[in-house]
């Protein structure tokens, strides 16, 4: 495949998983993703990214532990915030279409809140993925150091689907950022950015087969020739 359709393909493909197989993913699979990641560009090559690979017993103690906070309704406290207070259009829009598809595509029906409340709280079991990762800032860096934080979280995705595996990027998590910190041994010099469910996709299940737009390119760019 050349080089260009490979890239492209990795791109276009991604997509957020939510059920995954129970099917173990190599280690050494998981140091090529992140060795290749780490290649994101950095402001004066700062690297400002840290991340913490939970497999196996620690995996499930994490997940289970957060599982039961959720379901328990503990709200816990964000760590910064990630959506506007009130959302506006477009945003408001895209935001209902994307629920509104998962929902219907699992058969949950608008007013079913317990089935709304436990499939969200699925997020902290990483849907029961064989690998979940939390990602870390130093508490002290700036917005710059963020968005690179981000091209990071981004590669890790990208250079996943060169090994045929998926990923679900989870903000989710960061209303328990001080559970996890805890568990994890780390303290608050360390801000949790996100979490991320890793693994091989389980297309049978109905969550994974509902389709998430993108607005045309129209709807976003502008060429500029001449002003």
């Amino acid at each position: 495949m050349p080089t260009e359709t490979a890239v492209l393909d990795a791109l276009t493909s991604r997509r957020s998983i939510r059920a995954f197989l129970p099917r173990e993913v190599p280690k050494e699979i998981l140091e090529k993703i992140l060795e290749s990641a780490a290649r994101a560009p950095s402001g004066t090559n700062m690297q400002p990214w840290e991340v913490v690979v939970l497999t196996g017993d620690a995996l499930k103690t994490v997940a289970e532990t957060l599982f039961a906070k959720a379901m328990a309704g503990e709200e816990g406290n964000d760590n910064y915030r990630y959506y506007p207070r009130q959302f506006r259009e477009p945003y408001l829009a895209r935001r209902r279409k994307v629920g509104f598809d998962m929902y219907g595509a699992l058969g949950i029906q608008r007013g079913e809140n317990d089935k709304m409340h436990h499939q969200h709280a699925l997020n902290f079991r990483f849907f029961d993925a064989p690998v979940g990762m939390f990602f870390f800032i130093d508490a002290d860096l700036e917005l710059g150091s963020w968005l690179d934080h981000g091209m990071f979280v981004q590669n890790v995705m990208t250079a996943a689907r060169a090994f045929g595996l998926d990923t679900c990027p989870q903000a989710a998590f960061i209303r328990y950022h001080d559970d996890i910190n805890a568990m994890l041994g780390l303290g608050p010099e360390k801000k949790l950015v996100c979490g991320m469910a890793l693994g091989y996709a389980d297309m049978s299940h109905p969550v994974n087969n509902f389709a998430v737009t993108r607005e045309p390119l129209s709807a976003f760019a502008r060429f500029v020739e001449k002003l």
